[in-house]
Protein backbone atom coordinates (compact mmCIF):
# COMPACT_ATOMS: atom_id res chain seq x y z
CA UNK A 1 0.00 0.00 0.00
CA UNK A 2 1.30 3.44 -0.92
CA UNK A 3 -0.14 6.95 -0.68
CA UNK A 4 -0.97 9.23 -3.64
CA UNK A 5 2.32 11.11 -3.32
CA UNK A 6 4.66 8.44 -1.98
CA UNK A 7 5.83 5.11 -3.44
CA UNK A 8 6.78 3.66 -0.05
CA UNK A 9 5.11 0.51 1.22
CA UNK A 10 3.99 0.17 4.83
CA UNK A 11 7.10 -0.47 6.91
CA UNK A 12 9.47 1.32 4.55
CA UNK A 13 9.43 4.56 6.56
CA UNK A 14 10.72 4.90 10.11
CA UNK A 15 8.62 6.40 12.90
CA UNK A 16 11.06 9.34 12.99
CA UNK A 17 11.72 11.47 9.91
CA UNK A 18 13.65 14.55 8.83
CA UNK A 19 11.86 16.80 6.33
CA UNK A 20 13.98 19.13 4.20
CA UNK A 21 12.24 21.01 1.43
CA UNK A 22 14.96 20.29 -1.15
CA UNK A 23 15.20 16.74 -2.56
CA UNK A 24 18.96 17.12 -2.99
CA UNK A 25 19.26 17.98 0.69
CA UNK A 26 17.37 14.79 1.51
CA UNK A 27 19.87 12.89 -0.64
CA UNK A 28 22.78 14.68 1.07
CA UNK A 29 21.47 13.70 4.52
CA UNK A 30 20.95 10.07 3.50
CA UNK A 31 24.42 9.78 1.97
CA UNK A 32 26.39 11.65 4.64
CA UNK A 33 24.58 11.04 7.94
CA UNK A 34 22.76 7.71 7.63
CA UNK A 35 24.09 4.19 7.22
CA UNK A 36 22.52 1.53 5.02
CA UNK A 37 20.19 4.11 3.48
CA UNK A 38 17.64 2.80 0.96
CA UNK A 39 15.55 5.07 -1.27
CA UNK A 40 11.82 4.35 -1.03
CA UNK A 41 10.31 7.07 -3.21
CA UNK A 42 11.09 9.52 -5.98
CA UNK A 43 7.54 10.49 -6.93
CA UNK A 44 7.47 14.14 -8.13
CA UNK A 45 11.24 14.11 -7.52
CA UNK A 46 10.67 14.38 -3.78
CA UNK A 47 13.18 11.81 -2.61
CA UNK A 48 12.72 9.64 0.48
CA UNK A 49 15.26 7.39 2.20
CA UNK A 50 15.37 5.18 5.27
CA UNK A 51 18.60 4.28 7.03
CA UNK A 52 20.10 4.33 10.50
CA UNK A 53 21.72 7.00 12.64
CA UNK A 54 23.82 5.56 15.46
CA UNK A 55 21.86 2.34 15.06
CA UNK A 56 18.44 4.00 15.18
CA UNK A 57 16.04 3.80 12.21
CA UNK A 58 15.59 7.25 10.67
CA UNK A 59 13.94 8.39 7.44
CA UNK A 60 14.47 11.59 5.48
CA UNK A 61 12.14 12.93 2.81
CA UNK A 62 11.85 16.17 0.89
CA UNK A 63 8.53 18.00 0.99
CA UNK A 64 8.87 20.80 -1.57
CA UNK A 65 8.08 24.41 -0.70
CA UNK A 66 5.12 25.99 1.05
CA UNK A 67 2.38 25.02 3.49
CA UNK A 68 0.21 23.13 0.96
CA UNK A 69 3.05 20.77 0.00
CA UNK A 70 4.18 20.31 3.61
CA UNK A 71 0.63 19.49 4.72
CA UNK A 72 0.23 16.83 2.03
CA UNK A 73 3.44 15.02 2.92
CA UNK A 74 3.04 15.33 6.70
CA UNK A 75 -0.57 14.10 6.53
CA UNK A 76 0.31 11.01 4.49
CA UNK A 77 3.46 10.25 6.49
CA UNK A 78 1.53 10.30 9.76
CA UNK A 79 -1.79 8.78 8.72
CA UNK A 80 -0.64 6.20 6.15
CA UNK A 81 2.87 5.32 7.31
CA UNK A 82 2.65 5.80 11.08
CA UNK A 83 5.35 8.46 11.44
CA UNK A 84 5.28 9.88 14.98
CA UNK A 85 8.19 12.37 15.14
CA UNK A 86 8.75 14.88 12.35
CA UNK A 87 11.63 17.35 12.11
CA UNK A 88 11.63 20.08 9.49
CA UNK A 89 15.24 20.93 8.59
CA UNK A 90 15.43 23.97 6.37
CA UNK A 91 16.34 27.62 6.04
CA UNK A 92 14.84 30.85 7.29
CA UNK A 93 15.47 34.56 6.94
CA UNK A 94 16.29 36.56 10.06
CA UNK A 95 13.93 39.46 10.78
CA UNK A 96 15.05 40.35 14.31
CA UNK A 97 18.35 42.04 15.12
CA UNK A 98 19.09 39.41 17.80
CA UNK A 99 19.13 36.64 15.17
CA UNK A 100 22.32 36.32 13.16
CA UNK A 101 23.15 34.58 9.92
CA UNK A 102 24.57 31.11 10.71
CA UNK A 103 22.43 30.73 13.85
CA UNK A 104 20.31 27.65 14.26
CA UNK A 105 16.76 28.58 15.18
CA UNK A 106 14.31 26.30 17.01
CA UNK A 107 10.76 27.32 16.18
CA UNK A 108 8.75 27.32 19.39
CA UNK A 109 5.68 28.62 17.58
CA UNK A 110 4.71 29.60 14.06
CA UNK A 111 2.67 32.73 13.43
CA UNK A 112 1.19 32.64 9.93
CA UNK A 113 -0.76 34.56 7.31
CA UNK A 114 -2.02 31.31 5.77
CA UNK A 115 -5.71 30.95 5.05
CA UNK A 116 -5.21 27.18 4.91
CA UNK A 117 -4.97 27.00 8.68
CA UNK A 118 -7.66 29.63 9.19
CA UNK A 119 -10.06 27.59 7.11
CA UNK A 120 -9.69 24.59 9.42
CA UNK A 121 -11.06 26.49 12.41
CA UNK A 122 -13.14 29.24 10.87
CA UNK A 123 -12.96 32.98 11.38
CA UNK A 124 -13.68 32.88 15.12
CA UNK A 125 -10.51 30.93 16.08
CA UNK A 126 -6.86 31.81 15.46
CA UNK A 127 -5.10 28.48 16.08
CA UNK A 128 -1.53 28.76 17.45
CA UNK A 129 0.71 26.11 15.84
CA UNK A 130 3.34 25.04 18.39
CA UNK A 131 6.35 22.74 18.53
CA UNK A 132 6.23 19.64 20.68
CA UNK A 133 7.71 20.60 24.05
CA UNK A 134 9.67 17.36 24.57
CA UNK A 135 11.43 17.71 21.20
CA UNK A 136 12.07 21.41 21.77
CA UNK A 137 13.48 20.90 25.26
CA UNK A 138 15.73 18.09 24.06
CA UNK A 139 16.97 20.15 21.11
CA UNK A 140 17.91 23.07 23.39
CA UNK A 141 19.97 20.76 25.59
CA UNK A 142 21.63 19.10 22.60
CA UNK A 143 22.51 22.45 21.03
CA UNK A 144 24.38 23.40 24.21
CA UNK A 145 26.11 20.01 24.35
CA UNK A 146 27.18 20.20 20.71
CA UNK A 147 28.23 23.87 21.00
CA UNK A 148 25.83 24.88 18.23
CA UNK A 149 24.60 28.50 18.47
CA UNK A 150 20.82 28.19 18.66
CA UNK A 151 17.93 30.48 19.50
CA UNK A 152 14.36 29.62 20.45
CA UNK A 153 11.29 31.65 19.59
CA UNK A 154 8.37 32.47 17.36
CA UNK A 155 8.73 32.54 13.59
CA UNK A 156 6.31 33.51 10.83
CA UNK A 157 5.30 31.07 8.11
CA UNK A 158 4.20 32.93 5.00
CA UNK A 159 2.30 31.82 1.90
CA UNK A 160 4.35 33.98 -0.47
CA UNK A 161 8.13 34.14 -0.82
CA UNK A 162 7.98 37.55 -2.52
CA UNK A 163 5.70 39.26 0.02
CA UNK A 164 6.12 43.04 -0.08
CA UNK A 165 3.00 43.57 2.03
CA UNK A 166 4.27 41.78 5.13
CA UNK A 167 4.60 44.15 8.11
CA UNK A 168 8.05 43.14 9.27
CA UNK A 169 8.37 45.92 11.85
CA UNK A 170 5.18 44.91 13.63
CA UNK A 171 6.10 41.23 13.63
CA UNK A 172 9.51 42.04 15.10
CA UNK A 173 7.88 44.27 17.73
CA UNK A 174 5.84 41.26 18.84
CA UNK A 175 8.92 39.06 19.06
CA UNK A 176 8.88 37.18 15.75
CA UNK A 177 12.44 36.17 14.93
CA UNK A 178 12.48 34.88 11.36
CA UNK A 179 10.42 34.00 8.29
CA UNK A 180 9.98 30.76 6.32
CA UNK A 181 7.21 28.89 4.47
CA UNK A 182 6.40 25.48 6.01
CA UNK A 183 6.46 25.22 9.80
CA UNK A 184 2.90 26.32 10.61
CA UNK A 185 1.58 23.64 8.26
CA UNK A 186 3.75 20.95 9.84
CA UNK A 187 2.79 21.89 13.41
CA UNK A 188 -0.91 22.06 12.59
CA UNK A 189 -0.92 18.68 10.84
CA UNK A 190 1.04 17.06 13.66
CA UNK A 191 -1.43 18.48 16.18
CA UNK A 192 -4.36 17.05 14.22
CA UNK A 193 -2.98 13.51 14.48
CA UNK A 194 -1.30 13.73 17.89
CA UNK A 195 2.22 13.44 16.44
CA UNK A 196 5.34 15.33 17.57
CA UNK A 197 6.98 17.99 15.38
CA UNK A 198 9.85 20.47 15.57
CA UNK A 199 11.41 22.82 13.04
CA UNK A 200 15.20 23.11 13.26
CA UNK A 201 16.19 25.94 10.94
CA UNK A 202 19.41 27.50 9.69
CA UNK A 203 19.43 31.28 9.29
CA UNK A 204 20.70 31.64 5.72
CA UNK A 205 20.11 35.37 5.23
CA UNK A 206 19.14 38.47 7.15
CA UNK A 207 16.61 41.17 6.36
CA UNK A 208 18.38 43.31 8.98
CA UNK A 209 22.00 43.18 7.78
CA UNK A 210 21.30 41.87 4.24
CA UNK A 211 24.01 39.26 4.73
CA UNK A 212 23.60 36.02 2.75
CA UNK A 213 25.52 32.80 3.30
CA UNK A 214 27.73 31.54 0.50
CA UNK A 215 27.26 28.02 -0.86
CA UNK A 216 30.25 26.78 1.16
CA UNK A 217 29.03 28.36 4.38
CA UNK A 218 25.53 26.98 3.87
CA UNK A 219 26.86 23.41 3.68
CA UNK A 220 28.72 23.69 7.01
CA UNK A 221 25.89 25.38 8.87
CA UNK A 222 23.28 23.06 7.37
CA UNK A 223 25.30 20.16 8.73
CA UNK A 224 25.09 21.65 12.24
CA UNK A 225 21.30 21.83 11.90
CA UNK A 226 21.06 18.26 10.65
CA UNK A 227 23.29 16.90 13.41
CA UNK A 228 21.19 18.69 16.03
CA UNK A 229 17.96 17.30 14.58
CA UNK A 230 19.35 13.76 14.41
CA UNK A 231 20.74 13.84 17.94
CA UNK A 232 17.38 15.05 19.20
CA UNK A 233 15.49 12.49 17.12
CA UNK A 234 17.21 9.48 18.66
CA UNK A 235 16.71 10.46 22.30
CA UNK A 236 13.29 12.13 22.45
Amino acid sequence: MSSPHNAAEIGDIAETILLPGDPLRAKHIAENFLTDAVQYTSIRNNFGFTGKYKGNPISVQSTGMGIPSMCIYAHELIETYGVRKLFRVGTCGAMHADVKVRDVLLAQGATTDSSIIRNIFGASINFAPLANFDLLSSAVKNAARLNIPAKVGNIVTVDRFYDEEIDQAKLVKYGVLAVEMETAGLYTTAAEFGAKALSVLTVSDSFVTHEVLSAEEREKNFNDMIELALETAIES
